[in-house]
């Protein structure tokens, strides 16, 4: 079992950038696969970046390709996300997610731990 706190959430201007941290506790972190999701009021929790366990491959949402860099130290227990040139419609809370799963899922229905999640918000 694996227990997550994001971190690194706040405001900040349209263009400027935020590192969001996952601090992981708990055995075997280094087999799971690690998702960024986001949840904006009124809208459902969508899909931001995955990174394969052993940081080998990673996904991203169109929204956020180019833009975001998700990765992950083991030895640290923890996983990143670099969001740059971020806009507005980044506004929202942000969730890690862990997966056991053989593939790097996109759907947060397939993930099986969750941190509580950090907000952001992006003013214009």
């Amino acid at each position: 079992q694996v227990q997550l706190v994001e971190s690194g959430g706040g405001l900040v201007q349209a263009g400027g950038s935020l590192r969001l941290s996952c601090a992981a506790s708990g055995r075997n972190f280094g087999t799971y696969n690690m998702g960024w999701f986001r949840q904006a009021p009124g809208k459902e929790r969508e899909f931001v970046a995955a990174l394969r366990w052993s940081g080998s491959s990673t996904y991203y949402a169109d929204s956020v390709k180019e833009r975001f860099i998700i990765s992950r130290d083991n030895a640290k227990n923890t996983v990143y996300l670099q969001m740059n040139s971020l806009k507005p419609e980044d506004t929202a809370l942000y969730y890690c997610a862990a997966d056991r799963s053989m593939a790097v899922q996109r759907s947060a229905l397939l993930y099986d731990y969750w941190g509580p999640g950090t907000q952001v918000t992006v003013s214009s």
